[in-house]
């Protein structure tokens, strides 16, 4: 009755065992995204233990599975294949979490500070760099986009696109994203050290405000920020239309935030119950797909070193434009805001000041680089949207 004896015949479950002991660690001691990695660590924990049945099951391997009921599922491979195919499967839960995360989001410094959105933009260079790479290394185009998408760092964006371009991938490259989302603290500065200069750190965002004066001036912010998620949501469904899941709900949580005490059950139900909840099934979900079959092979460990490469080409891309942008512009931005075209928010913005800080301890980039930070946010998706028009 023990599973002492299958751990024998699949000794493998002993290295995925040690996986989720460092992702719980991670998560726990290290508090490196604990919302995300003690969820996925526990997941990998349970879906390991031989004869637990709480492993979810490739529909590669039981086809049948697509023609089963919900009911059927959990009767015959468990409650945790009943959860992984309604709630992941389906696409489900990556939107409800991308409402949430609208729900929390402040646009504000977006809008004072329009210019440095573009830098959220060339943050993507990552995507579509390591998905022409990808593909050189024997992935299908699908499989690329899929893996290329880690770059965005936005693991419901990424599992979004896994789920339509490359399904049976899905585990490694959920696994990946949000373990590199949770080392933000770590690749951001790594990155910084090798394209920065010591000069370039220590450019002072508010300083230049004074030098050259914003041209122009938001007279009534709160209208400007109701106007602002339903016009830049018509504008993208009407131009990619495959975002419009993610952005669609982004934005109509920002809104229900936004609208103020009229909506505000919407706002709190949005962006606590269903927000934690999702979170809660979506982690232990993802780290249930990862089993010793699934794991440990050739192929995940490209999706590792992938997914690091797009994290770094991604913050570099952002990092080059500000530089770019400098040589142009008497108005001078400091490249750290372009680290921060990432989608981690708001964690790449506070690392990007704490750097900036070390460096000029009256140097507060907070409100400059969630600028870039959020309109990260955006862009990765848009991205998505992009991969999943051209290769689906």
């Amino acid at each position: 009755m023990t599973a002492i004896s299958q751990i024998g015949d699949d000794p493998g479950c002993l290295i995925m065992l040690l996986l989720a002991g460092v992702l719980l660690y991670l998560g726990i001691f290290k508090k490196y995204e604990p919302l995300l990695l003690v969820p996925i660590g526990f997941g990998v924990l349970l879906a390991n233990f031989p004869g637990g049945q709480m492993n979810v099951v490739s529909a590669q391997v039981y086809p049948e599975i697509k023609q089963m009921t919900i009911l059927q599922i959990a009767e015959k491979h468990g409650i945790m294949n009943m959860l992984y195919y309604s709630l992941i499967k389906t696409g489900l839960l990556p939107p409800l979490i991308f409402m949430g995360v609208g729900a929390m989001t402040d646009f504000g410094p977006l809008l004072r500070n329009l210019r440095l959105a573009f830098f959220g933009a060339a943050a993507q260079l990552g995507i579509f760099t390591v998905l022409i790479a990808a593909m050189g290394f024997g992935f299908t185009p699908q499989e690329a986009g899929a893996l290329g998408i880690i770059g965005g760092a936005d693991g419901p964006t990424a599992i979004y696109t896994s789920i339509v371009l490359a399904p049976h991938l899905l585990g490694p490259i959920a696994i990946a994203a949000y373990s590199y989302m949770a080392l933000v603290p770590i690749i951001i500065p790594l990155v910084v050290r090798f394209t920065i200069t010591k000069k370039e750190l220590t450019i002072n965002m508010k300083n230049q405000d004074k030098l050259y004066p914003p041209s122009y001036k938001i007279r009534n912010l709160k209208l400007v920020k109701i106007l602002f998620p339903i016009s830049i949501i018509l504008c993208v469904a009407l131009i990619v239309p495959a975002a419009t899941p993610l952005l669609g709900m982004l934005f109509f949580g920002n809104l229900v935030k936004e609208i103020g005490s009229n909506t505000n059950r919407l706002f709190e139900a949005a962006s606590n119950t269903i927000m934690n909840t999702s979170i809660i099934f979506l982690g232990l979900t993802i780290g249930a797909t990862m089993t010793t079959s699934t794991f440990l092979n050739t192929q995940t460990l490209l999706i590792i070193l992938g997914g690091f490469l797009a994290f770094a080409f991604s913050i570099s891309g952002g990092i080059f434009a500000a530089k770019l942008y400098n040589l142009f512009s008497k108005k001078k931005i400091n490249p750290l805001i372009g680290a921060t075209g990432l989608s981690a928010v708001p964690m790449a913005s506070r690392v990007a000041n704490d750097i900036a800080l070390k460096h000029d301890p009256t140097n507060h980039l907070l409100q400059y680089a969630m600028s870039s930070n959020i309109s990260g946010v955006i862009g990765s998706a848009v991205a998505a949207g992009i991969l999943i028009s051209f290769l689906s």
